[in-house]
């Protein structure tokens, strides 16, 4: 059954589950919401755009960084960690399933990798919103995260110099699949900077691991946003606006990127964004 799937089968799922978020949405704002949307194309909207449009051509070419970096620019904005988080998950099912489309045309998507990161992705996405939005505060599990995945960066940067033998399968993917979704979830962004840069260090092609990260991060952030709009629901109609316009837009060419980059320099850009994103974020946490 598992071998009869084609990229042309998660393309049609991931375009169908995007119509159902759509068609949801235009009835939340249009017969179930009770206050007045505000979207005006201001500074503010035009800056969001570009923050959307910047983050996404980093995910897109690297497979890690737009929750991260929406998140952060977010939050010194003064937005809630959990508002921040289910915006932020919510502008990324557009932005992820049109970068997710792109990496299945260019066949950057390995198929069997995929299916063993989605489906345990999507419990621990579906688990760490959950608790965030009714237990813990996200911003207290971050700084340790981000201590990780600083780790994992450096580990990154001195591997882009080594000449990396492909290694065995192994049964951790799926766990990584699992933490992955948890901590993106928890901490508004995380899935790429874990299931990236790990597959990588452990010898996977770049380009195919950023394609097939990208892809599965859709069907990872679909969940999570459903929990979130059930759970706290989404108020700030003009950041998730602002962002899927500057995302989508984005995502088309970090994909190309992705293909067309050497794979070395690749890892290497890996290790720097992910050493620059957590340490920031370690930063802000202790000052």
């Amino acid at each position: 059954m598992i071998n009869k799937i084609s990229n042309r089968h998660i393309g049609i799922v991931i375009i169908s589950m995007k119509t159902v978020l759509v068609v949801f949405i235009i009835l939340q704002l249009t017969l179930f919401s009770e206050k007045e949307i505000d979207v005006s194309f201001d500074e503010q909207f035009l800056l969001l755009v570009f923050a959307g449009f910047i983050a996404q051509m980093i995910d897109g070419a690297l497979g890690m960084a737009y929750g991260v970096s929406c998140t952060s620019f977010l939050l010194n904005f003064g937005v809630p960690p959990v508002l921040a988080s289910a915006s932020v998950h919510t502008a990324e099912v557009f932005t992820t399933g049109v970068s997710g489309l792109s990496h299945l045309f260019l066949k950057n998507v390995n198929l069997k990798l995929f299916l063993r990161l989605a489906i345990p992705g999507v419990i621990g996405s579906v688990t760490g919103a959950y608790i965030l939005s009714n237990v813990l505060d996200g911003g207290f599990i971050k700084p340790y995260v981000s201590a990780y995945l600083f780790l994992i960066g450096v580990f990154i940067l001195i591997k882009s110099f080594k000449v990396i033998k492909p290694k065995s399968e192994s049964n951790k993917v799926s766990a990584l699949g699992l933490a992955g979704g948890f901590f993106d979830s928890i901490g508004g962004g995380g899935w790429g900077p874990i299931v990236t840069s790990n597959l990588i260090l452990r010898g996977e092609t770049p380009k195919e691991t950023v394609g097939t990260v990208n892809t599965a991060e859709f069907f990872v952030t679909f969940f999570s946003t459903g929990v979130f709009l059930f759970f706290v629901g989404v108020d700030s109609w003009k950041i998730i606006v602002a962002l899927i316009v500057g995302g989508v837009i984005a995502a088309p060419f970090g994909a190309l990127m992705a293909k067309k980059m050497n794979p070395r320099i690749l890892m290497l850009i890996v290790g720097i964004v992910i050493i620059i994103t957590s340490s920031y974020t370690i930063y802000k946490s202790i000052s």
